[in-house]
């Protein structure tokens, strides 16, 4: 179907959609997977190829993945031509394995695409080729921040996945998933997007739901722990004390501390301690941000008190973990 037959392919069609991944070192296996179950269920429940893929690489060699898996490619980005679509999957240190003369070519191949499409970090990777200008996108959860102040031109949400026009990017493995099942309910129709979900026992999710929220905690946890934890993961810059947690959740801080015990077996101090030194672990390995503005953006007074709580928690400090990356 060429470009003129529909605008988007995002909407009703029988003709078959090619799409093409251009999957990126130290990505995850599961966003690759996330992204093409969905379609090869899809080709099964329909009884036809409706769908139809290539993986491509930015050097055309098989692609090492963050479980130490090595992705077979059909060759490099310009073998995506031809392809309706292409997906950029991205993960770790996108900034290195992005170089400079992909994102050219990317720019320049990108008209020949009738959908463009980011799956993680992958939204970085078509920002930073100058696709995102004026539309709407999202990212991974803990980049949503850096990539805002990034593409100040780019309306950034913190939805689970996003179209825009042509271009459609998603937060993570799960979002992926969610972000193919609405395409093939915008092609196929609501009982195929369900059948297929239904092979994989689960559920669709609408991409504006949020990719961190309160409403849908861990069913497992007490729901008293599942909103600590949220407040917690939205004040890692500034965290409150566990009297202020427990006030704000109508309880004593003796009675947090317990249901904390409970359900996760350490104190709500010790965790919020803990996501704190997740992110500031995070940042030193994908970002160059300095040390003393990851201590600032994790909630410690300073670059030295940061160094001391991931030195006892991690068994280093954080320049040992930084010169290793």
């Amino acid at each position: 179907m060429g470009m003129a037959e529909s605008a988007t392919i995002f909407a009703p069609s029988r003709q078959p959609l090619s799409l093409a991944l251009l999957v990126l070192p130290h990505c995850s296996i599961l966003e690759v997977a996330s992204t093409l179950d969905p379609l090869r269920a899809a080709n099964r429940h329909l009884g036809a190829e409706a769908y139809r893929w290539r993986v491509v690489s930015p050097d055309g060699a098989a692609v090492p993945l963050t479980c130490g898996i090595e992705l077979p490619s059909s060759g490099p980005l310009a073998a995506a031509e031809g392809a309706d679509a292409l997906i950029v999957i991205a993960g770790y240190r996108q900034t290195e394995v992005a170089t400079r003369p992909l994102l050219r070519d990317l720019a320049r191949l990108a008209p020949r695409f009738r959908g463009l499409g980011g799956i993680d970090a992958g939204g970085w990777v078509l920002a930073r080729a100058g696709l995102l200008g004026g539309q709407r996108a999202t990212v991974h959860w803990e980049d949503l921040e850096d990539f805002a102040a990034a593409f100040p031109e780019t309306e950034v949400v913190p939805d689970r996945f996003v179209v825009s026009g042509r271009y459609f990017t998603a937060g993570g493995a799960a979002p992926a998933a969610d972000l193919m099942l609405h395409l093939i309910r915008a092609r196929h129709g609501a009982a195929t997007a369900l059948q297929v979900a239904g092979s994989f026992l689960t559920t669709p999710r609408p991409g504006t739901e949020p990719q961190i929220t309160a409403t849908r905690p861990d069913p497992r946890l007490d729901p008293r722990v599942a909103a600590a934890i949220a407040r917690m993961e939205a004040r890692l810059d500034a965290p409150e004390t566990v009297a202020e947690t427990a006030a704000a959740l109508g309880l004593s801080p003796r009675r947090l501390e317990q249901v904390f015990r409970d359900n996760l077996g350490l104190g709500p101090g010790a965790h919020g301690l803990g996501l704190r030194l997740q992110a500031a672990r995070r940042l030193l390995t994908d970002t160059r941000h300095p040390m003393a503005e990851i201590a600032l953006r994790t909630g410690f007074s300073s670059a030295a008190s940061l160094s001391r709580a991931f030195r006892a928690r991690f068994g280093q400090p954080p320049s040992a973990l930084r010169r290793g990356n």
